[in-house]
């Protein structure tokens, strides 16, 4: 199966760490962004690292930006070169674009403009932050240290029907179980016996090249949220 190709244009604080995780998640990612030092910074940690104005459509076409599975437009510095690299991509026939909104106005052009996706980070957290707070629901992805995690996956499909023992999920995969929700309802330290039905969600720690790992096996199933 062919790795996903993104394109990121622009290398601030959100597009370097995009950048950089989509590669460590195993995609193939391309970079463009006008300062040459940052090019440099990330140049071993992508695909390809390329020093251009991302509004100049002509670099676009020239490093094949039209064959990536997505392009994330996360400029907010320079608002007129966020909307040239909308309107670029959009010509060039880009499959999927989203885009980082400086504020609320800003979304809303990009949106005007039929940007599949919009990200407004501070905005967005915030909204999550006070949902998860409320709810008391579990988090997607809580990082422990640079080494482990614990994440919210999706059982997979030939996990179904089968007990923890039966699985040994540690052994196989690298991951321990700390819950189980099914319909909601979590299940505190499972035991071997509890079974994983269709529709459960793990909760489960792991380093995390080991979770990296199981995010690509839920992805390739089409089950990752």
């Amino acid at each position: 199966m062919r790795e996903k190709q993104f394109g990121i244009l622009g290398l601030g604080h959100f597009g370097e760490a995009l950048a950089i995780e989509l590669s460590n998640l195993g995609a193939d990612v391309i970079v463009v962004d006008k300062n040459e030092d940052k090019i440099q910074n990330i140049a071993n940690d992508v695909t390809y690292a390329v020093q251009a104005d991302v509004a100049d459509i002509n670099v676009l076409r020239s490093i094949g930006i039209k064959n990536v599975d997505a392009v994330v437009i996360s400029i907010t510095s320079d608002i007129n070169s966020n909307l040239m690299a909308v309107l670029n991509c959009q010509e060039l026939g880009v499959p999927e674009i989203y885009s980082k909104a400086n504020n609320i106005q800003h979304e809303k052009v990009l949106k005007h403009l039929g940007v599949d996706l919009v990200f407004n980070p501070e905005n967005d957290m915030g909204i999550q932050t006070a949902h998860r707070l409320y709810s008391g629901g579990f988090l997607h992805q809580l990082s422990l240290s640079s080494e482990y995690s614990i994440i919210e996956i999706n059982a997979l499909k030939n996990w179904y029907n089968k007990t923890l023992a039966s699985l040994d999920l540690r052994r196989r995969y690298g991951i321990n179980v700390i819950a189980i929700v099914h319909e909601d309802t979590p299940n505190i330290v499972p035991g071997g016996n509890d079974l994983i039905q269709k529709g459960d969600k793990l909760i489960v720690l792991g380093d995390n090249l080991a979770i990296n790992d199981l995010k690509r096996i839920e992805a390739s199933e089409g089950l990752a949220t």
